[in-house]
């Protein structure tokens, strides 16, 4: 926990951070984001597996994401929870051709197949990430490290280049993908949707980006020069000064602090 002379001088930007999230925080950042395919569909699992998708994709220039997410998904018929559901090897040639960054095929076919053990296994993506949530407090041990952990047993035959598409706060990584995911599903608001509840908003951590960790060491909220997990846990604290209920609000703000040139006034 900061000092109190931290703490005042960090509460003291609270006002202008919490305007900016209040101005970001639209419906209108929905069409320029790759949440909106969360918002494409009315069910459950289709919303969530839509976001999965779109969130560990979300690598690179928002408007390249978008195509390649809405790509993927017409390749599933836009049926993603059915498609995952009845996939089978002959559904693999539907894939045949896709490229992402560094994603290809054999990775979205091993992602598919862990999905649907997932899904009929636990009948929703939540019921999975509830599983992970509890023994991570039974561990005592990070979400995200035991989300990557209980994912990659399903098949232990996966690529290991695969394995890499999903991070691991216990590989010191920032786990951004994973983090923004988990605010858009848990989160409320104007943006983020709350389709699950197997964990509270308090408990988030904030996605940490290049442009995200730039702005807050700007505004000195954030002193380690690595954007690792160290950095993302430094930061979290400083926010949940903030707000203790809803840290993870605050990605709003440096994103367009980083992103959309606004200022702090």
């Amino acid at each position: 926990m900061p000092d109190p002379l931290s703490k005042n001088k960090l509460l003291q930007l609270k006002p202008k951070l919490d305007a900016l999230v209040n101005r970001i925080q639209q419906p209108d950042f929905i069409d320029n984001d790759p949440i909106q395919f969360m918002y494409a569909f009315e069910d459950k699992n289709d919303k969530e597996l839509a976001g999965f998708f779109a969130a560990i994709m979300a690598w690179g220039r928002r408007d390249i994401v978008i195509n390649k997410v809405d790509d993927l998904l017409k390749r599933m018929d836009y049926k993603p929870s059915d498609f995952i559901l009845n996939f089978n090897e002959s559904d693999a040639e539907k894939l045949d051709g896709f490229k992402h960054r560094t994603f290809k095929p054999i990775d979205i076919y091993w992602f598919i197949k862990t999905l649907q053990s997932i899904l009929k296994e636990y009948k929703t993506f939540e019921g999975f990430w509830e599983m992970c949530y509890k023994t991570s407090k039974t561990q005592d041990r990070e979400l995200i490290a035991v989300f990557h952990e209980q994912f990659f047993a399903i098949h232990p035959e996966i690529p290991q280049r695969t394995r890499k598409h999903i991070s691991n706060s216990e590989k010191n990584s920032s786990c951004k993908r994973l983090y923004m995911y988990l605010r858009w599903c848990i989160r409320s608001g104007s943006v983020d949707l709350s389709t699950m509840s197997f964990m509270l908003a308090s408990e988030l951590m904030i996605p940490l980006d290049v442009h995200v960790a730039r702005q807050a060491r700007a505004l000195g909220l954030l002193e380690r020069k690595q954007n690792d997990w160290k950095a993302v846990q430094e930061l979290t604290q400083k926010l949940r000064v903030l707000d203790p209920k809803d840290p993870a609000k605050y990605d709003f703000a440096l994103f367009g602090l980083g992103v959309s040139g606004l200022e702090i006034t």
